[in-house]
């Protein structure tokens, strides 16, 4: 059988040239094509699809949501993708958004408020359905003044938003218990009989930091101990490596590290098999990692992608005229990373 010639290439055809093969305006055949609701004859409309066959007419996408007036795409700004923490808490974004047919646009603000700003103003500039801001708040009260009158006029606009972590915004929010969590990790190690307990924590500006690092504190009251040593870094693998290393160097005597975050806890378990330390270490997230490196690590658990997969619903369900706040509670998870001190 001979195969059909088509006189253009797939997907090279244009609105115009649709238009011209059924006979019709372009205004006409944009109509029929985008689905409008003004009424064209059978006729017409038999004509245009048959053009659309012929020549392997492929819509833009972007022109036929403008076309409609629908939003169905979402924007969600998170820290970091590649970070293991905010790719768990993504996997349940997307999740939910794409069995309700949404397109997600990722931004990464890599914890720069300004960036982030700037990414919710894109986002509300290109007219998404609902946002998901991803990540810890920010202890800056002018970034808080402005982020929270840029998503009030995107709300006023039909916008929808939702956050996790705790943000100054108030709003549908998923608030995972980070001061709890950061009670139960200095709990775990002041009951196996610590008494020289230090934390490397986040950078001072996230409120992520600031509470479980009071947790933590609380945990040292409730033992009547001081409150723990803290060096400060950057929420990620190395910069937990170098903070253990000037931890230790300043404070020998130390027997237990708490690491405001899993990859922070996965470096102060490779310094402490370099200096051949037993030193008992906690994390906090529950990073799939956990479970793989050695030893094992003990860690707070917070259901990462099932809060992803809690904000999306929130910002994709109708307005509701009170804030809805889904707390998620935080569990200690016992491994090989923790243990009496010597």
């Amino acid at each position: 059988m001979q195969a059909r010639a088509f006189p253009y290439d797939l997907g090279v055809a244009t609105l115009d040239d649709v238009a011209r093969r059924a006979g019709v305006s372009t205004a006409t055949a944009s109509r029929i094509i985008n689905g409008s609701s003004k009424p064209v004859s059978a006729a017409l409309r038999d004509r245009v699809e048959a053009a659309v066959i012929d020549l392997h007419y492929v819509p833009n996408a972007h022109a036929r949501l403008l076309a409609r007036s629908e939003r169905t795409a979402v924007g969600v700004v998170v820290h970091d993708v590649s970070d293991p923490y905010f790719a768990e808490i993504t996997r349940g974004l997307q999740r939910v958004a794409t069995a309700d047919g949404r397109l997600v646009i990722i931004c990464n603000s890599y914890r720069d408020p300004a960036r982030e700003l700037d990414y919710v103003e894109l986002l509300r500039g290109h007219q998404v359905a609902a946002m998901v801001l991803a990540g810890s708040g920010y202890h800056d009260p002018v970034f808080a003044r402005d982020l929270r009158g840029t998503l009030r006029a995107y709300e006023l606009g039909g916008g929808r938003v939702a956050v996790i972590g705790r943000h100054a915004r108030t709003g549908d929010a998923v608030v995972p218990d980070n001061e709890p969590g950061g009670y139960l990790a200095g709990e775990h190690l002041y009951t196996l009989g610590h008494r020289e307990i230090a934390v490397i924590a986040g950078p001072r500006n996230l409120t992520t930091t600031t509470d479980r690092l009071a947790g933590l504190r609380r945990a040292a009251r409730a033992h009547r101990r001081p409150p723990p040593k803290v060096v400060y870094a950057d929420f990620d693998r190395d910069r937990g490596e170098s903070a253990t290393a000037a931890l230790l160097a300043a404070h020998p005597k130390v027997t237990a590290i708490a690491a405001l975050n899993d990859s922070m806890a996965v470096g102060a378990l490779a310094h402490l098999r370099g200096v051949d330390r037993r030193i008992s270490v906690i994390g906090f997230d529950d990073m799939p990692i956990a479970r793989d490196v050695t030893p094992a690590l003990t860690t707070i658990r917070l259901p990462l992608a099932d809060m992803g997969a809690m904000a999306m619903s929130l910002a994709l369900s109708p307005h509701s005229t009170e804030p809805r706040v889904e707390r998620v509670p935080a569990q200690l998870v016992e491994r090989e990373s923790t243990f009496p001190p010597e």
